[in-house]
């Protein structure tokens, strides 16, 4: 731009000829290469002229830190302040200035200015123009809130409802200074451009004098030339924008850019215009070219990140607003910006980073608290992010935003209380805020109040009637409790919206899936409840798509349809007297509320559920139902045996090994085919009965598939050819950087179970499953010394997994494939640790045997001597027994999905037909599936299992009082009504 001589002389003519946004860029260059006092003072009033008063006390502030007693500053710091408003403000810094030069030998000519100005600020409380300053008594009105939304509205996820913050505190769109990190001692030149201006012809006084300037006569007095007029119609734009009138803007600026195409001041104004407008590309094309133009045009490189935000291009978006970051180093808004932008691109440790030294900066950015709560809530420092929730709302009681984030960080760490309290206080404030009734009725739905939930999600719809996620949510809660109908209706609403991301798609995908399962149960409902059998009627194609939420176009093509609706509800709907309580049907609720509520783990992210509690309760009774039928059945033919020839006729062993994959359940009864009624069967060639291990489980695998219909619970080797690739379960501890709240207290011990498997198998498998050798180069040592996911993928080099082992009780020094702990880089960051269970063919035969083998060492315990013992201490191996069967279900997982609550359920169920109830909960902490899964051996599992839960079980017979289940709700529609009648 040439000597440091040169551009004083232009900056002097661009002053005189007042092109103040030119004389701007000079002093941006002159600033990049020496911080100096005098210029920082030039150009803070050079943004004066422009009525860009953020940037004047920005530029003062500076000077004040290089020269606290610099009066200049102070004078057009608190003429800044008072152009914004903020008298009293203004009135401090006056008051400042005056203070240090009384004090020391200062220019008695601005001494007697700020006195003047001092004396008037509190006689009037208005600032009177000086004659030496050209000031607009028109003030930059600050972009509001509602503009801000047009900008971003559009830009939401699954969590929050406002991704994009507003373009910048200031809302002032030029290009900011060139900042060094270097300060410099005052420069020797002594030319002072301020003081030039005072001597300015008596025409620009005038301009001063104005009381009440608009655009029409903002140049009054003024000649016209070419360099005025574009700054004034500049201005101009800047205040259409301020004031929403975005059209308008853009006319304006394109004026100014047919003149000169190039000038990046009004490029930032129309891009600025164009974004609040959400046309973004056009936006990003100004910012673009405006810093073609002027490559230190930070103002450009934020805007332009920001718009690269709005449109989900965050790697490009981060890359601009660092950019912009290094012309304006302790920026809030960039920093609150570039968090915002991690967070949403998953990189939470940075975005920590940015938005706690935002909050250092600004230390009344409600935005930055509540977003750091939430990027603080994903990598689990759980009481931080808690306190920043809170000081967001703090700062603002009446903050809409924080008070929601707050309630989905109780609602995420399964504290309903305080969730609700919050979503309750968010209604007082505004009674129409459509996000609160949505988390509310999430909430209700996770707690199984399922009509609860539906008013809620009615509520929000009131407000936004095209919200896919209430609808979708609703769909399924009306699902839930027989209402089909209004489910299909809400289904097939979200089948018709327009959709803008991914995550909206799935769902309509889901709405689909959801739709057929809802005609399948409405044409079910007055039938038997054995004959509800999903595993067995709906198509294996169908449940695996639906289990892997993919796109339903090819089932439309290959799969046989449900019959509409009123094809459906021909055969019945539900009727009034499923809703009866009878006095055998309360009976049996109040037993099942007591015994189900059992399977809660008390553990961060896992909400209490009164419906799932109800279930596994009627699922344990009727398990002990008819498992101790069995077992009745078959002591009697013991008993028989043994009188007719006079000793014990040892059972005879009838568990069939082959699966069947594609056809029944596996069974490990001798016909291929599984009992649909799962009653009770004789093998005839022993006089026995018997019940496969399938069916007891599948017993309460319906009752978890007819209680919350969101859940695509289902056998998985009843799904499609799929299932001979291995179809499998993930369960992420860690996923990129985020800590998952339920799982990740698993994760160092499973770590460390990961290290010794390593050890002592030398090897782990990559991606393709081919084999990795570690045991040269010291390898395995540093296997052992990996402290983290990072570590551990550093020593390997690649994606990997290898699974852990179970030692066999069928097949003597056999080990069983456990569970394989995966490792894998995310393309984001992070990494994906991970425990998936595969469910190949062979690997279910292996664990059918074991089952089979388990149930059969059960059953020849109980069956004998001890049946019908309430002597606890008899029982010690019957217990044994039931937590080894348990053992191998929970490192099985055979289901898509519930396998956890299914194996708990079970062994409740189990422990009631022996005569013992489980009294207490499960101990905080624990979760028992994992317990199994990170155990290579069973004896090791019943070992850790038995010191908490042997003291929690008592001996009872009372459950044989209760009323049958099987009868009492003999109907799916009475199944569904039971379930969903305690929340009405």
């Amino acid at each position: 731009m040439g000597s440091p001589v040169s551009q004083r002389v232009e900056i002097a003519r661009f002053c005189t000829s007042r092109n103040w946004s030119k004389a701007i860029r000079v002093l941006d260059s002159l600033l990049s290469q020496s911080c100096t006092i005098q210029d920082l003072c030039n150009r803070a009033f050079c943004y004066s002229q422009l009525e860009l008063h953020k940037h004047v006390i920005k530029d003062c502030d500076k000077a004040l830190q290089l020269d606290p007693t610099l009066l200049q500053a102070f004078i057009l710091k608190g003429r800044a302040l008072s152009a914004l408003g903020r008298k009293d403000d203004a009135l401090l810094a006056w008051e400042k200035g005056y203070e240090c030069a009384v004090h020391q030998s200062a220019d008695l000519k601005q001494l007697m200015e700020l006195e003047e100005l001092i004396t008037c600020a509190k006689q009037t409380k208005t600032i009177i123009s000086e004659d030496h300053v050209m000031e607009s008594s028109n003030q930059t009105v600050p972009l509001s809130d509602s503009g801000l939304q047009k900008f971003s509205e559009n830009n939401k996820s699954s969590d929050t409802s406002e991704l994009s913050r507003k373009l910048n505190d200031t809302h002032e769109m030029y290009n900011k200074s060139s900042e060094t990190s270097e300060i410099h001692t005052k420069s020797s030149d002594t030319n002072e451009i301020h003081k030039k201006s005072r001597d300015a012809p008596e025409q620009r006084c005038k301009l001063s004098e104005e009381p009440k300037r608009n655009s029409k006569i903002f140049v009054t007095g003024i000649p016209k030339t070419k360099s005025i007029s574009l700054d004034f119609r500049l201005s101009r734009g800047i205040a259409q924008v301020n004031e929403g009138k975005y059209a308008s803007a853009v006319s304006i600026f394109d004026q100014i850019l047919r003149e000169n195409p190039t000038y990046p001041e009004a490029l930032i104004g129309r891009g600025t215009a164009y974004a609040f407008q959400r046309e973004l590309d056009a936006a990003i094309s100004d910012f673009t070219k405006a810093i073609e133009s002027n490559p230190s045009a930070g103002e450009a490189w934020k805007r332009r990140g920001q718009a690269q935000a709005a449109l989900g291009k965050s790697v490009e978006a981060i890359e601009d607003l660092t950019k912009a970051l290094e012309f304006e180093p302790n920026s809030s808004d960039i920093l609150h910006e570039r968090g915002i932008v991690r967070f949403k691109f998953k990189d939470y440790n940075a975005a920590v980073e940015d938005l706690s030294s935002c909050v250092a900066v600004d230390k009344n950015n409600k935005s930055a608290f509540t977003y750091l709560g939430l990027a603080l809530s994903q990598i689990g420092e759980y009481t931080r992010a808690e306190e920043s929730h809170k000081k967001s709302i703090q700062l603002d009681p009446n903050f809409l935003e924080g008070w929601a984030h707050l309630a989905q960080f109780y609602q995420d760490l399964a504290n309903p209380i305080k969730a609700l309290q919050c979503l309750e206080h968010v209604l007082q404030i505004d009674g129409r805020f459509a996000k609160a009734y949505h988390l509310r009725g999430l909430l209700r739905h996770g707690m199984g109040e399922h009509r609860n939930a539906i008013k809620d999600l009615s509520l929000g719809l009131s407000i936004e009637n095209s919200n896919i996620e209430c609808l979708y949510l609703r769909g399924s809660c009306y699902h839930a409790v027989g209402e089909y109908r209004d489910a299909v209706k809400d289904y097939d609403a979200v089948l018709d919206l327009e959709l803008d991301s991914m995550e909206k798609f799935v769902l309509q995908c889901l709405a689909f899936y959801q739709k057929e399962i809802a005609l399948y149960t409405a044409s079910k409902i007055n039938s038997e409840f054995c004959w509800f059998d999903i595993d067995e009627d709906i198509d294996p194609i169908f449940k695996e798509y639906w289990c892997k939420r993919l796109h339903p176009k090819d089932v439309c093509e290959r799969v046989y349809r449900q019959p509409p609706l009123r094809d459906s509800l021909r055969k019945g709907s539900l009727k009034k007297q499923d809703y009866v309580i009878t006095k055998q049907k309360a009976m049996l609720l109040q037993a099942a509320d007591s015994i189900g509520k059992k399977i809660q783990y008390n553990c961060p992210g896992f909400l209490p559920n009164r419906r799932q509690h109800r279930m596994a309760g009627l699922a344990a009774i009727e398990i002990a139902q008819k498992v101790s039928k069995a077992w009745r059945a078959e002591w009697k033919n013991s008993s028989k045996s043994l009188a007719k020839n006079g000793k014990k006729v040892r059972r005879k062993e009838k568990i069939n090994l082959t699966c069947q994959n594609r056809g029944g359940a596996c069974s490990t009864s001798s016909s291929s085919e599984t009992s649909t009624s799962y009653g009770v069967t004789e093998d005839r060639s022993s006089g026995r009965s018997l019940i496969p291990w399938q069916d007891v489980y599948s017993l309460a695998v319906r009752w978890r598939q007819i209680s919350e219909p969101c859940d695509p619970v289902v056998w998985v080797n009843r799904l499609s050819e799929e299932f001979n690739s291995g179809f499998g379960s993930h369960t992420p501890m860690v996923l990129g950087q985020a800590k998952v709240v339920r799982y990740f207290p698993n994760y160092q011990r499973t770590l460390t179970v990961l290290k010794t498997c390593i050890e002592e198998m030398k090897n782990v498998n990559n991606k393709t499953d081919n084999i990795i050798d570690l045991s040269e180069d010291g390898k395995l040592q540093n296997v052992m010394n990996a402290e983290t996911c990072c570590d551990l993928y550093n020593v390997v080099g690649e994606d990997f997994w290898l699974a852990t082992w179970c030692k066999s009780t069928a097949f003597e020094g056999k080990r069983l494939e456990g569970t394989r702990i995966t490792l894998q880089k995310m393309p984001e960051c992070g990494f994906d640790f991970a425990i998936r269970t595969p469910c190949t063919p062979s690997r279910w035969e292996d664990y059918d045997a074991e089952m089979g083998m388990a149930w059969e060492a059960l059953c020849n315990a109980y069956c004998g001597e001890l049946y019908g013992s309430t002597d606890f201490n008899m029982l010690e191996n019957i217990r044994d027994s039931i937590l080894k069967m348990t053992y191998y279900w929970y490192n099985f997982m055979p289901l898509s999905r519930g396998s956890a609550a299914v194996g708990y359920v079970v062994l409740l169920g189990l422990f009631l037909a022996a005569n013992m109830e489980v009294t207490e909960n499960i101990p905080q902490g624990v979760q028992v599936d994992w317990e199994a899964i990170l155990t290579s051996d069973p004896n090791s599992f019943v070992d850790s299992i038995k010191s908490w839960l042997y003291p929690r079980l008592k001996i009872t017979t009372s459950w044989k009082d209760y009323p049958d289940v099987a009868s009492t709700f003999s109907t799916t529609g009475s199944v569904i009504a039971a379930l969903s009648s305690y929340d009405d």
